[in-house]
């Protein structure tokens, strides 16, 4: 399996790389500089993205269940969190030209819907029926014989992504808080893989056997064991993804208690 050129995709990757760089170069000129990591999330989401897209996964995705489940692992698990982090204000308001601004700014209707996705009791809803949808046998077969629905399953799970993180990375501040309500919250996104991931482990049976049945074997690998290897990277990832993230903000709320606690004492001292 060679790289795949996709005209469209490299198109989107370049126009992401080129907006951001124009963006932090804006920012600059104003007097503010993106911090180094912010930018490296920007680009390793973009760069994700390419892999999964433009490497050889893609191509072996039409083949082997488990190649198929890394490409969607790398878009929505990875990249997604990734390009949220690399948006944090101020440079999402300056990543899209004026004019595309302007227009979404007109469409009162989007944002409102938008807004209305991204909320925690939504958000997670929507993305387990659009997980658990394209895994049913007939969409995800049909994402296997039709480029555009393939391409629109790539969409659906990177914007579920997205709604699903929003919460989490809250790109329109400036610093991250460590709320700890997130901790519940991700396991829930989290879990819900989690058990998908059990069900493609626990099956007897190929779920898609009609194609990665007569493929999987000129890989070296039988459908059920490219089923199993499948389930086992999206449970894992979900793991690794839910304790990194218990983690984290268990310690950046430690954090903030502590700044807190020096702003009370300060206070105090001065008073």
């Amino acid at each position: 399996m060679g790289f795949s050129f996709d005209p469209a995709v490299i198109a989107l990757l370049l126009g992401a790389g080129t907006l951001y760089v124009r963006a932090v170069r804006v920012l600059a000129r104003r007097g503010y500089e993106v911090p180094l990591r912010q930018q490296t999330a920007w680009h390793a989401g973009v760069g994700l993205t390419a892999v999964g897209l433009l490497s050889p996964i893609d191509g072996l995705g039409e083949e082997l269940l488990s190649a198929h489940m890394a490409q969607h692992l790398l878009i929505a698990d990875l990249a997604a969190p990734l390009l949220l982090i690399g948006i944090r204000t101020p440079v999402y308001a300056f990543l899209l030209p004026r004019p595309v601004l302007v227009l979404l700014a007109r469409r009162t209707h989007l944002r409102r819907g938008f807004r209305w996705l991204r909320q925690p009791l939504v958000a997670i809803p929507v993305w387990v029926l659009i997980l658990y949808g394209w895994h049913f046998s007939f969409a995800f077969e049909a994402a296997l014989r039709s480029p555009f629905v393939h391409a629109l399953q790539h969409e659906s799970f990177l914007l579920g992504a997205v709604l699903v993180w929003w919460s989490v990375i809250e790109p329109r501040r400036r610093r991250l808080p460590g709320d700890l309500w997130k901790v519940p919250y991700l396991l829930g996104a989290r879990v819900s893989g989690m058990f998908l991931g059990m069900g493609f482990i626990l099956l007897r049976t190929p779920a898609y056997g009609e194609f990665y049945g007569r493929t999987a074997p000129n890989h070296g690998f039988s459908p059920l064991t490219d089923q199993q290897l499948a389930g086992g990277m999206m449970l894992g990832l979900d793991l690794l993804v839910m304790l990194f993230c218990v983690g984290f903000f268990f310690y950046r709320s430690a954090q903030d208690d502590e700044r807190a606690g020096r702003g009370e004492r300060a206070a105090a001292v001065s008073g």
